[in-house]
């Protein structure tokens, strides 16, 4: 299949807005420069020739920018395919992201927030190929974590998280102690 490496360059760059994706839209794999956007495109055009579903696989190290990268083809995809109520669909899908994090993210000595999980992005399309939904699936989980973290690490986020709300009084019942560092009690 197709491959595209791309670099995250820690700051917003002009080659993300609605001119780029209009662009891209109904070119030809090659015919313009390596982008998102054209493998987001391939992926659409494949879809509606051959009516199969299609898979972008979004891979990198910690902050190589896959959420992000994830965003921009949900975006060029909501554009293409002009659904009107569903234009912020990227919004919708990642408005779980907090969650997401603090169920699944924690420190590690690479990363104060990095991924313990993979998260696997289903977008849904009706009979004109517009945008009708999406379904969000994690998997992976590190369940190490929870029992033991390496040194200089910290367990999945929510556990501190709770710890810090231990007094609220909604949170008495679950008999939680303070944080402290290496030591959850």
């Amino acid at each position: 299949g197709i491959i595209l490496v791309a670099i995250n360059p820690y700051k917003q760059l002009p080659i993300y807005g609605d001119a780029i994706i209009h662009a891209y839209s109904g070119q030809n794999m090659g015919d313009m420069d390596p982008h998102i956007f054209a493998v987001a495109e391939e992926a659409y055009k494949q879809m509606a020739r051959n009516n199969k579903n299609q898979s972008i696989i979004v891979s990198g190290e910690s902050g190589a920018g896959k959420t992000v990268s994830a965003r921009y083809t949900m975006r060029y995809f909501a554009t293409v395919s002009k659904s009107s109520s569903n234009a912020h669909v990227e919004d919708k899908v990642l408005a779980s992201n907090p969650i997401t994090e603090a169920v699944g993210n924690a420190k590690t000595t690479r990363n104060d927030n990095s991924s313990r999980f993979g998260k696997y992005t289903e977008i849904s399309f009706d009979r004109s190929y517009q945008i009708i939904g999406a379904n969000m699936r994690t998997y992976l989980l590190e369940k190490s974590r929870v029992v033991f973290q390496v040194e200089n690490e910290r367990n999945y986020h929510i556990f501190y998280q709770l710890c810090a709300s231990a007094m609220q009084p909604e949170y008495e019942h679950l008999k939680l102690g303070r944080y402290q560092e290496n030591n959850l009690l």
